[in-house]
């Protein structure tokens, strides 16, 4: 990718050249959340830690290979947000900064709409990649981790226990797929790289990986330590 030759201008024009601009947008996974708990009878929140987001993870990683390059990060990650709502807010939290990179990651909560709200989906997230491909940002599609597989016995509250089976079911139908496949189908089409993560995941449940457990909360979001299979692919994709 062309970004890569803005780190690599950087290394041997250090006084001329300026740092790097990666912007990520996305739902609670992109912001950087990891457990929940209750905050009421039927309220809930989570517990934010964006030093463990895959932002930072991938920000680490190329400041180890490119120590003399300033990476400026643009988390623009929102807790229960969707693609239209990522449209929506595209100009005030990213192109506003005029970044030289931006990751695109949703679709976990979207799909809650089921089939009915795939055209929806695929609206928004056409939106958003011709909105990029038309300022001439390059960008990249991070497709999502897999959802729990059922309720883990560590689920014990029965609020939780709802939204588990409610996740575990649109896994299992596979109607996250089908969200994951209409969101590649339009970053290829808009000349946008695509970092497909969620092959990843499908590929360790395949092998008989408990996907489940590799969740903080065991319902949607992916531990601190498999953050860094997204900073780690992302990686692989920007260097190709």
């Amino acid at each position: 990718m062309k970004i890569m030759e803005k780190f690599a201008a950087k290394v041997k024009s250090n006084w001329n050249e300026p740092g790097v601009k990666l912007a990520f947008i996305g739902d609670s996974v992109t912001q950087g959340c990891f457990e929940i708990y209750k905050t009421s009878e039927t309220g809930l929140d989570t517990v934010f830690d964006q030093n463990n987001g895959y932002h930072q993870h991938l920000r680490n990683m190329l400041a180890t290979l490119y120590p003399n390059v300033p990476v400026n990060i643009i988390n623009a990650g929102v807790s229960g947000g969707s693609a239209p709502h990522g449209l929506e807010r595209l100009e005030r939290d990213v192109l506003s900064a005029k970044p030289d990179l931006v990751v695109v990651n949703f679709g976990l909560n979207d799909c809650g709409g089921g089939a009915e709200k795939l055209d929806r989906y695929k609206e928004a997230m056409d939106g958003i990649f011709a909105r990029l491909q038309q300022e001439g940002i390059e960008a990249i599609l991070l497709t999502p981790n897999m959802m729990c597989t059922h309720v883990s016995c560590m689920v014990t509250d029965p609020l939780f226990k709802e939204v588990a089976e409610k996740c575990a079911k649109r896994q299992n139908e596979g109607i996250l797929d089908l969200y994951v496949a209409a969101a590649k189908e339009i970053a290829a089409a808009r000349g946008a790289a695509i970092c497909d993560c969620y092959a990843k995941w499908k590929q360790m449940d395949a092998n008989g990986v408990n996907v489940t457990r590799l969740l903080a909360n065991y319902i949607n979001h992916p531990t601190r330590e498999m953050n860094k299979l997204f900073a780690v692919s992302l990686l692989e994709t920007m260097m190709k």
